[in-house]
């Protein structure tokens, strides 16, 4: 198993007397071999022991940042939030040329701007693995005052690959790990089964704040950081970037008040609250106070689905740690979701009452949140002073609508054209697009050098979706109106309608907005904002067919497959499917003659807003000794103990998941099937059935020992009665 990493040599000179300077970084990228355990070698910078490499400039400067691949296959390297040539935007084929194996590749651009940004890669999976930093920019002749970064990240054990595929195929492996599963007995053991009926008649599946199921939740590298220079008085200036590849943190300080001074690197006015969560991808400069000497105290990064967290220690002394967060409600969240969701997979838009996360989502779908903390080492005073503010319902969460600018943002004034988004994606095949397009599927959006242009964003779907614009800030339209504050992402949360604008100021070039969550943005959830008459990019020779290379990437398809091996014979399914597409085949084969075998094929393509439908074509194959004359339910004499026959068809998931399949073959022969999978009895048990109108019938479960390792039994109207094992995949 490999992982990539970046190691860093800094060569930084003076060309000049003059005050700007071209500051020149080096990075190595390199393969290094970890343990089947997913234990990193002790030099290695991504398991916790040694941090991320951080870049530093000063507003001003020239950046020329040396890219070194020692890697078998490409790399790149997106410098995220600055503003910059078109072909130093680091987008492999789109903008810039991909950093070919055991190359160099020489990023050079002006520093025109201050704040908090990072550097990641933008080749396939990349980001999840390592290849991410902080990039530091300070005013240039004002004093740097006391400051951390905290660069926040996720580690899966499992290669990005496998997480990748794992989720196209909706494996339910990830919430068994963090106990979501949410299934029917813990529904009723809670009190929810009416909301668990309501929630798969609607056809959504069981909540969950974050897809993947990570080992360790990253601070610059580490779980834990300590800085006990610190003493009471003191004020630090944090710089937190979320680096992570899909989670989401809160932020909190055991300290007191958190006073937020920034966000995607530009300046806001001060505004104090207790508590604020980072979105992929986003960053925040705060500042926190240390109250009292001969005292450490704790800021921490809690994953939102409360599955670990990181910390870094401000101070010396007696520690005074940050009370953990409770576990997620989920039920409680689930039954509010069913309220926004027609049955026909439409979320019901709040209008402006859920814009810019100014509804404290946080206390509806997760109403723990206001719980009373668990009182670890928290002290007398400090646990009376939380009951104060939450009787007081002063406990203040950060949303958008707080934001101001400290200096009018308005856009030259110049006509404004208006762009629609909807937000869309089907959960259990994890495809994610804007309009129900992916970018393969959709034309640039073409735009004209000095125009503004306007972007409504409505989120269709039960996932928040960090919304990034490259090589541009745009205005979160909220209700400081000319004193809109600047971003460069935009956090969209399920119901949500949000509004931004940006002045198309960077004169040519293609410029990728997308979904920050990598495995949405691998997906296709994002488009191409392209300037008319755009010069030749010297960095992409042939662009026709770099682009092709581009719209490969959410065109891929993916292999799964379940394998059963029961004391009655096989059952297994085998299936390759990308966004659209699906080519599948199932069989069933008995031990005897009697029993027979059956094989069915089939090439289809999903259709609808929600791909709810499947048209496709196929075959269908089987033989058995049975004997006798059988009819089905439509008068017809059944074929199934020798059968050879191509088929036409149409599959539609019904409420509860039940798929309907309806299809003709050659012959004229009709057969109508119902059948669903996967129904959560408990955390581990899964129940599944078949009855079609051939008048056979399968009922069966499974209890899931691993990922790819299920105990199973089921009983077939052909097959009679088996027990064994099922390998998934």
């Amino acid at each position: 198993m490999f992982r990539i990493i970046l190691t860093i040599g800094l060569v930084a000179w003076l060309l000049s007397l003059q005050a700007q300077q071209v500051v020149r970084y080096d990075l190595y990228v390199t393969d290094t071999l970890v343990n089947l355990t997913g234990k990193i070698r002790p030099a290695i910078a991504i398991n916790g022991r040694i941090p991320a490499p951080s870049l530093f400039f000063t507003e001003g400067d020239t950046a020329e940042i040396h890219v070194h691949n020692n890697l078998h296959h490409e790399a790149s390297i997106h410098w995220h939030g600055l503003l910059l040539p078109n072909e130093q935007d680091g987008v492999p084929n789109l903008t810039t040329a991909p950093v070919q194996p055991h190359s160099s590749h020489v990023y050079r651009f002006p520093v025109r701007q201050s704040g908090t940004y990072w550097y990641h890669s933008h080749t396939m999976l990349q980001e999840q693995i390592g290849m991410y930093g902080a990039f530091i920019i300070h005013k240039r002749d004002a004093p740097v005052s006391a400051e951390e970064i905290l660069l926040l990240s996720d580690w899966s054990d499992e290669r990005p690959e496998q997480v990748e595929r794992s989720l196209h195929y909706a494996t339910d492996w990830y919430m068994v790990n963090k106990n979501a599963v949410q299934s029917y007995s813990e529904a009723l053991g809670q009190g929810y089964f009416k909301t668990k009926m309501a929630n798969e008649w609607k056809r959504m599946h069981a909540m969950d704040v974050s897809d993947v199921s990570y080992e360790r939740f990253l601070l610059n590298g580490k779980t834990i950081e300590e800085r006990p220079a610190y003493q009471g008085g003191d004020q630090v200036r944090l710089r937190v970037i979320n680096g992570s590849s899909s989670t989401y943190f809160w932020l909190q300080y055991s300290g007191g008040k958190i006073t937020v001074v920034a966000s995607d690197g530009m300046e806001v006015e001060p505004v104090e609250v207790d508590r604020l969560i980072v979105g992929v991808s986003e960053a925040y400069d705060v500042l926190v106070t240390l109250p009292a000497d001969d005292t450490a105290y704790e800021f921490t990064a809690t994953a939102e689905d409360r599955t670990g967290s990181a910390s870094m220690w401000l101070g010396r002394g007696r520690r005074m740690p940050q009370a953990p967060m409770h576990k997620l409600r989920y039920f409680e969240g689930m039954q509010m979701m069913n309220d926004m969701m027609t049955t026909g997979g439409k979320m019901i838009d709040m209008g402006m009452n859920m814009s810019l996360q100014q509804m404290d989502m946080n206390t509806v779908m997760y109403p723990e949140m206001n719980d009373i903390p668990a009182a670890i080492e928290m002290s007398a005073d400090s646990m009376a002073e939380h009951h104060r503010h939450q009787a007081a319902g002063e406990l203040v969460t950060l949303n958008y609508n707080m934001l101001r600018s400290p200096v009018e943002t308005s856009l030259p004034d110049k006509p404004l054209r208006t762009l629609r988004f909807e937000l869309t994606g089907n959960m259990n095949r994890y495809v994610w697009t804007l309009n129900n397009e992916a970018v393969s599927e959709s034309d640039k959006i073409l735009v004209k050098a000095g125009e503004n242009i306007r972007i409504i964003l409505s989120n269709n779907s039960m996932m928040r979706h960090p919304m990034h614009l490259h090589g541009h800030f745009f205005r979160v339209v909220n209700q400081h109106g000319a004193y809109s504050p600047l971003k460069t992402v935009l956090d969209i949360m399920p119901m949500e309608t949000d509004t931004i604008e940006f002045s198309a100021t960077e004169r040519y070039g293609d410029w990728y907005f997308h979904c920050h969550i990598l495995y949405h943005m691998m997906s296709g959830m994002g488009r191409i904002f392209s300037y008319e008459d755009s010069p030749p990019n010297p960095q992409i020779p042939d662009p026709g067919k770099a682009l092709k290379k581009v719209y490969r990437e959410d065109r891929r398809f993916y292999l799964g497959a379940e394998i059963g091996l029961e004391s009655n014979g096989s059952d297994g399914e085998i299936s390759i499917m990308n966004t659209r597409w699906n080519f599948g085949a199932e069989w069933r084969l008995g031990m005897n003659a009697r029993a027979g075998y059956e094989t069915e094929g089939h090439i289809g393509r999903f259709i609808g807003h929600n791909q709810f439908a499947l048209l496709y074509a196929g075959w269908d194959w089987r033989y058995r000794t049975a004997g006798g004359v059988e009819e089905n339910v439509f008068g017809q004499a059944s074929s199934k103990d020798q059968r050879s026959v191509l088929s036409a068809g149409f599959r539609y998931t019904l409420p509860f998941f039940i798929e309907a399949d309806l299809r003709v073959d050659h012959k004229g022969y009709v057969r109508l099937q119902f059948e669903r999978n996967d129904i959560p009895l408990s955390s581990r048990l899964r129940l599944w059935g078949r009855l079609n109108s051939d008048l056979e019938y399968s009922v069966g479960a499974k209890y899931i020992l691993s990922k790819y390792l299920a105990a199973s039994t089921h009983y077939d109207s052909d097959m009679g009665f088996g027990l064994g094992l099922a390998f998934i995949y």
